[in-house]
């Protein structure tokens, strides 16, 4: 459907009626057949059930539930398992009566910080604490390792079994949790009273949609993203920020930044002690930021081309224009970096030789693997998520933060839930936390080609990706790779990453793998907080290494791996010159107005 029909449609909301007669819009294939009512019941039915599809959910439960009752010896393993498990925790129980130091007779998972205080370790505590992991442990033996079942319904029900257990944590309730108790007992109840009015406080807020207490002190162009620069280009998807130089030298090959367009850019542009931005800039590098534009009902048609065309290419073009006779260092974060492969890839084909680098931050190109993620990338998941897209012409940016805060809801949910509402204490708001509740929306059309192209078919992987009307291929980019994985990324694992030394044909390779987890191993800058990280170097015509093999052998570093990036794309720079001039007139980049810019304002 033309944009004109998108806005009748919204303004139409009101009555069914005039929605199915009129909300026709351009579909793929796979659901050009399905009614207009279908799609707008399974967009209602989504609110009810938080965007996850029933159809989805009863299918991998009957998956698992069937195979488990046809396999009578798995259910001899599990009685067992049972059987050990109750006796173990028997005989502590005893010991511990006598013994109050007796060794616990299972340990927490390292990521696991629920019991780690102390406390945990004295009676009663130590039983509900010790019952609780066994029991973990045995529902991790009941949904793996079931012959038949297939491997996403085997991750999905596994991942829902441990959302469940999450729940009835011994540590979510203050009378089971020895160190809110202590709070209680110390405080008077105060601890509780003050979580009761945190509670409140965040409630009132959720419903007038409005953001997290703190995020006020963190005003975009004021407190963050606030390097000095220009816009010098605009279209109707991106803004394209010029960087004010800082040293009386620049390297001649300027840096270009693609940020994923899920959040807003200036992840990389943060507070000054801690922006990518600024440190590249004070190191003599000329950098430009994409900027994107937060969609609404009216981008509902934009596609995965329109944000290569408009995203990438015309900010390669514009760079060009105002840097000429020069390559580009390419930098792309998440999404951006994999709108950066493909349009990398389209330039290889075409003999497009502008880009001297590529750098890519926790970005997958091989979508076989994506973790967890998967969970949520089942085919009947993406057509339910499709038609409650369908319905406002774009993905909420709520709902994509529930996706991400269910992946680590024992940290972000259950964790954050008794340090504010039982312990009574607020965590003390920073400036990468207010970014993360800045989110931006998706387009209908865009994001349902990313998971059905991408995640569900992996066409980019498997070279069935097309570019105006012919297919790509990663292994046409020979332009040096500089990637940077997380040991914590539950959105880009890292195993999965390194595949991307099994596709191309650059002439380097260089994979960086730093600890923490997708956004914080990112935001890493030097300092006493600095994060260590593992760095090789592989070139064409060497031997593959696994994963396995390079994260035994490749040197560790401690601190951060900013410096050797840095230096990585000075040596792949030419020579240092003046600094260029701030946009150009002549050439229709003429300064439109002061970074950070007006599409990353809008709401």
């Amino acid at each position: 459907m033309g944009l004109e029909c998108g806005h009748v449609a919204m303004h139409n909301r009101g009555d069914p009626r005039k929605i199915l007669e009129i909300k026709t819009m351009k579909q793929t294939p796979d659901v050009a057949t399905t009614t207009p009512l279908d799609r707008l019941f399974h967009a209602q039915l989504g609110r009810l059930t938080f965007g996850l599809s029933p159809a989805a959910l009863l299918l991998t439960y009957l998956d698992w539930y069937v195979h488990l009752m046809f396999s009578p010896g798995k259910q001899g393993v599990l009685l067992e398992k049972s059987r050990r498990k109750a006796a173990r925790f028997l005989m502590y129980a005893l010991k511990a009566a006598v013994k109050p130091d007796t060794p616990p007779v299972i340990e927490p998972l390292p990521q696991d910080r629920r019991f780690r205080d102390p406390a945990w370790q004295r009676w009663p505590f130590n039983l509900l604490h010790q019952g609780f992991l066994l029991n973990q442990q045995l529902w991790f033996n009941a949904t793996t390792g079931i012959r038949g079942v297939s491997r996403r319904h085997e991750m999905t029900v596994t991942f829902m079994a441990r959302q469940f257990l999450d729940i009835f944590s011994p540590s979510n309730f203050p009378f089971s949790n020895p160190e809110v108790l202590q709070a209680t007992f110390r405080e008077g109840g105060l601890n509780l009273l003050r979580g009761a009015t945190y509670f409140i406080e965040d409630q009132e807020r959720r419903l007038a949609d409005g953001k997290p207490p703190g995020t006020q002190d963190y005003q975009v162009g004021k407190d963050v993203a606030i390097t000095p620069g220009k816009v010098v280009y605009r279209n109707r998807l991106i803004e394209l920020i010029q960087y004010r130089p800082t040293t009386d030298k620049v390297w001649r090959e300027p840096v270009l930044m693609v940020s994923a367009w899920m959040m807003k850019y200036y992840i990389m542009d943060l507070s000054p002690d801690n922006s990518m931005v600024k440190y590249l800039v004070d190191r003599g590098h000329t950098v430009f930021m994409i900027s994107w534009k937060n969609p609404g009902p009216e981008d509902q048609d934009l596609d995965l081309e329109d944000y290569r065309r408009s995203g990438v290419m015309d900010a390669l073009d514009a760079v060009s224009a105002l840097i000429p006779d020069t390559k580009i260092h390419a930098v792309g974060y998440c999404l951006g970096g994999i709108i950066l492969t493909i349009a990398a890839a389209a330039m290889g084909r075409e003999r497009d030789e502008r880009l001297a680098s590529i750098t890519l931050f926790t970005t997958l190109v091989d979508f076989n693997e994506p973790g967890e993620m998967a969970v949520f990338v089942d085919p009947s998941e993406v057509s339910y998520l499709e038609d409650m897209m369908w319905e406002r012409g774009y993905l909420d940016a709520k709902q994509a933060a529930g996706t991400f805060l269910l992946l680590r809801s024992r940290d972000l949910i259950w964790s954050k839930m008794v340090h504010n509402y039982l312990l009574g204490k607020r965590e003390p708001m920073f400036d990468l936390m207010a970014w993360n509740a800045d989110g931006t929306r998706m387009p209908y059309r865009m994001h349902s080609q990313l998971l059905r192209r991408l995640f569900l078919n992996n066409d980019l992987w498997d070279g069935r990706y097309h570019v105006d009307g012919r297919p790509i291929a990663i292994g046409d980019i020979h332009a040096p790779i500089f990637a940077v994985a997380a040991t914590a990324d539950h959105v880009a694992p890292w195993r999965s990453m390194y595949k991307l030394h099994l596709q191309t044909d650059a002439d380097e390779v260089t994979f960086v793998l730093t600890s923490g987890g997708h956004n914080v191993g990112i935001v890493n800058p030097p300092g006493p907080k600095a994060r260590d990280y593992q760095m090789a170097t592989s070139h064409e015509g060497d031997r593959y290494v696994d994963p396995e093999t390079w994260v035994a052998t490749a040197a560790h570093h401690q601190g951060s791996w900013w410096p050797a990036w840095e230096r990585w794309l000075s040596e792949r720079s030419t020579e240092q010159c003046e600094p260029p001039k701030m946009g150009n007139h002549d050439k229709s980049y003429k300064p439109l107005i002061d970074a950070p810019g007006s599409y990353v304002l809008a709401e």
